[in-house]
């Protein structure tokens, strides 16, 4: 990885409005953008692959259900399979896990966000989007605990603010921005500086 990236790995929360907030972000990222995003966006247990095919047609990096034991690889996108947690192992692969859900939510934002800190410390980035509970708030406040980059989408830009809303009351939040501003300002991060 190049030496003017600060950051090994983004980790993005969603819930209700996801797809849509993903979407916005997904597509402003260009093809070599360099750091590998793991997602755990709220869907229901028996949901089809259609969201997968529909990220496909908005974003220039390959988007993909996580598998179990699967190398993280930079520039992929990789989503919690519907009724799975996802997880980071120590060896920087995924795992799976059918554990019992977290704030009534598999997969759990939490889950993924505390283990993905757990591994890449201050090299993570954690981001909470739109969202109906407060999945994500103690996550969130695990990967700045650890150093890591908190970013928050500012709730009036939110389909519904509650994750939002939760995850900056915590006070573990490093910036609060735009849905529109979110996927340009993680290309600042990993573009190098003149």
């Amino acid at each position: 990885m190049n030496d003017f990236v600060k950051y090994q790995a983004i980790a993005i929360g969603a819930s209700a409005g996801g797809l849509a907030a993903l979407a916005e972000i997904f597509a402003a990222l260009p093809e070599n953008f360099p750091l590998p995003i793991l997602v755990a966006q709220h869907l229901h247990f028996n949901q089809d692959d259609g969201y997968l095919k529909y990220f496909a047609n908005r974003t220039l990096l390959p988007v993909k259900d996580a598998d179990d034991k699967e190398r993280i690889k930079r520039g992929h996108i990789y989503f919690a399979p519907p009724n799975y947690h996802l997880l980071v192992e120590k060896d920087q692969t995924l795992s799976l896990s059918v554990d019992p859900r977290v704030k009534y939510s598999r997969p759990s934002i939490d889950v993924l966000f505390e283990s993905a800190a757990d591994i890449f410390s201050s090299l993570l980035i954690g981001i909470v989007l739109t969202g109906a509970n407060d999945d994500g708030a103690m996550g969130l406040k695990a990967i700045k605990e650890r150093g890591g980059l908190a970013i928050v989408q500012a709730p009036a830009t939110a389909e519904v603010d509650c994750m939002p809303r939760s995850a900056i009351a915590t006070g573990a939040v490093d910036h609060i921005l735009p849905l529109t501003e979110i996927g340009p300002f993680l290309c600042a991060l990993v573009t190098p500086k003149d």
